[in-house]
């Protein structure tokens, strides 16, 4: 990467922000921008928007919720050729969510332009789907580093027509393991292609990367004073592990403004015992993993969206990529486990200049680990009480006022009121006496206060959310993989490819061992097909992993990926 002192070695937002008419953008795009009601860029579009258009390279660093994508999609959809049907673009992001919505936005700011086309690469999904989009001609093409590279070495992704290539959350893909695959695509696309990386840090990994493949780069760098948008308000309760329960429930009840909710915990199984309880309890809520096969999950979070759900009970792989306007709050249930992971989570509220509000749950001994979140958002996140008994009982007596004040006004309510007024001649009531019991009735006998709870909660720990062990607590086996020491494999890149492609939570990964020419690792016994044919096909460090039992001989060994054309 090419150093310069001029102007041209950076691009910084102007001291007063032009409109995006201003920039240079095509009509098509700025008609789309209207009917989204975009008014002006952000800081970041603004900088780095211009330069995008002039065809240099860019390294952009921007923490989420900057509105970065629209930073690099509007100035490519912009310069697209219309009369070109093959990829002229390349996205490339860290998980399968961030590509989805990647994928979304470009849709949507590309709704003007005449015949575009577009697909969308990432594990997990049947080929046939993405073999479809790409023979259709598509322009742009999102996707994450194992199933791109999947398709350039199956001969179906075409990049000799590449005019640009972006690298999203490249730190977040360096976390991941992919670094060294984001540079064998690099490495096979033409020399002659723009290219634009985006990161929230730059660990030297990422900088590498920039030096060896970026070309006289513009810089854009938006400081922030904190790691998270000053639109959330972050707070934090200290609670026994054995409370959280009921100190979720009270919260739920109690918080002002709540339309909809994440509630972050650390396994898929306390996603589906969490959820349970606060359905049991009123709120309409379902679980949210990386189990849980794609079409669902985007069923699960259309629902949130609409407003048939209330809460989603979700582990990290939701951390990045979803954005849905209704979330005001996110409820971190469980610590995540590392501090930058809490910059995302809560980054799915306060977006796009909204409020929105951030929970966290520490149990006494957490308390480190609050400092250390503190340090990386470089914000103060501020005490709160959890609310009694009586703040509980004093909202739930307001929403049955409101419930009774809303159906005064009923249209049929005369009919109710003969029958009403009958009764009260026949049994001699007292109205009052009378409206009581009718109340009861509508709260099915169930009482319209909660009582206080016993000194320690009835909701023991493994009643809310099961504990596993540190050891995988399901029938393991071991699988070699082609790939070792002498490859530059490390067991984070092992990690990172399993979790990806297969969506396999780490705690059912178990010992890892990396020798000079292969690996072993411990998965899940009986593992299905589909899911091992998958993970045969992955790349790490350059290769493909085929994967393979390793307690059979090399003779009588079959092979579980399939054979590439």
């Amino acid at each position: 990467m090419n150093e310069t002192n001029g102007p041209r070695a950076a691009a910084q937002p102007p001291a007063s922000l032009p409109t995006f008419s201003q920039l240079g953008l095509v009509p098509p795009v700025l008609e789309a921008l209207s009917d989204l009601d975009f008014e002006q860029p952000t800081p970041i579009q603004a900088a780095a928007i211009p330069a995008l258009m002039e065809g240099r390279d860019l390294l952009g660093q921007a923490q989420t919720g900057t509105g970065k994508t629209a930073a690099f999609a509007l100035p490519l959809l912009s310069r697209l050729d219309a009369g070109e049907r093959r990829p002229q673009a390349l996205i490339l992001a860290p998980t399968r969510e961030l590509a989805l919505q990647v994928s979304a936005a470009c849709g949507d700011f590309a709704r003007h332009l005449p015949g575009y086309r577009a697909a969308t690469l990432y594990g997990g999904q049947p080929y046939a789907a993405q073999l479809r989009d790409l023979s259709r001609g598509a322009q742009v093409v999102v996707g994450t580093p194992g199933r791109v590279m999947d398709h350039i070495e199956r001969g179906t992704l075409d990049l000799s027509g590449l005019r640009a290539v972006v690298l999203d959350e490249a730190d977040e893909m360096l976390r991941m393991g992919f670094i060294d695959d984001v540079a064998w695509i690099l490495e096979r696309t033409p020399q002659t292609r723009q290219v634009a990386l985006f990161s929230a840090t730059m660990p030297p990994a990422v900088k590498r990367i920039a030096e060896r493949h970026l070309k006289d780069p513009a810089r854009v760098t938006i400081a922030a004073r904190t790691a998270t948008a000053d639109t959330i308000r972050q707070r934090y309760c200290v609670v026994d592990g054995h409370a959280k329960t009921e100190a979720l429930a009270r919260l739920l009840e109690t918080e002002d403004d709540l339309d909809a909710g994440l509630v972050f915990v650390r396994t898929k199984a306390a996603t589906v015992a969490l959820a349970e309880f606060l359905n049991g309890r009123g709120f309409p809520c379902e679980p949210l993993s990386g189990d849980i096969p794609q079409k669902q999950r985007e069923q699960v979070v259309e629902r949130l969206r609409r407003g048939r759900l209330k809460l989603l009970v979700a582990t990290d792989v939701v951390a990045r990529g979803l954005d849905v306007e209704r979330i005001t709050h996110v409820f971190n249930y469980d610590l995540p486990n590392a501090p930058e992971s809490y910059v995302h989570r809560i980054g799915r509220t306060g977006r796009a200049g909204r409020k929105g509000e951030a929970i966290l749950f520490v149990t006494p001994r957490e308390r480190r680990a609050l400092k250390g979140i503190e340090r990386i958002t470089r914000q103060r996140i501020e005490p709160m009480s959890l609310p009694d008994i009586a703040a509980v009982n004093a909202r739930r007596a307001e929403r049955f006022k409101a419930e009774i004040r809303a159906t005064l006004a009923a249209p049929d309510l005369p009919s109710y009121q003969t029958l009403v007024a009958e009764l009260v001649e026949e049994e001699g009531l007292e109205p009052l006496h009378l409206a009581a019991a009718l109340a009861r009735l509508a709260r099915k006998n169930d009482g319209p206060f909660a009582a206080e709870p016993p000194t320690r909660s009835r909701l023991r720990p493994d009643e809310a959310r099961p504990r596993t062990r540190r050891r995988p607590d399901v029938p393991m086996a071991r699988y070699r993989l082609a790939v070792g020491r002498r490859h530059g494999v490390r067991p984070s890149n092992i990690v990172g490819a399993i979790a990806n492609e297969v969506r396999l939570e780490s705690r059912h990964i178990g010992r890892i061992e990396i020798h000079d020419d292969h690996s072993l690792v411990e998965l899940p016994r009986g593992m299905d097909s589909e899911r091992l044919v998958t993970l045969g096909r992955a790349r790490v460090a350059g290769r493909p992993l085929d994967i393979r039992p390793a307690d059979r001989t090399p003779s009588n060994r079959p092979r579980l990926g399939l054979p590439r054309n």
